[in-house]
């Protein structure tokens, strides 16, 4: 069974472009840039892995990695978070809250792939 990742990301170049390099590397990838919506949806069935962005309208990607970590059904899922802000500040409550990894935008495809690779081994 293919593994699920879910993007949570409201650029859609960003999105399209962690979508195709996703797929290639066998992922079934499911892109949406409304956090508030998907945050039931994952509750309700987790995927494998959460590509997060920081900065999301409404819910923040803070906001969701408090909700994910409160739940658990969501407690362990591996979460990615993106971010154009890569102040130490930001590193540090992405931490705080349980993130797996916090990677800043720009990044190299390899990283990202490496990052899944590594946060889902068995």
């Amino acid at each position: 069974m293919e593994k699920r990742v879910l993007v949570i990301e409201d650029e859609p170049n960003i999105s399209e472009a962690l979508r195709f390099i996703l797929k290639r590397e066998g992922w079934r990838v499911e892109v949406s840039a409304d956090g508030t919506a998907m945050l039931g949806q994952m509750q309700a069935d987790p995927p494998d892995l959460l590509i997060l962005d920081l900065m999301l309208p409404g819910l923040s990607g803070f906001d969701i990695l408090k909700s994910l970590r409160a739940l658990d059904m969501t407690r362990d899922l591996p979460v990615l978070m993106l971010t154009a802000k890569g102040q130490g500040a930001d590193r540090a409550e992405a931490e705080r809250l349980g993130v797996t990894r916090f990677m800043t935008k720009p990044f190299a495809n390899a990283d990202v792939i490496a990052a899944v690779r590594e946060m889902t081994a068995p």
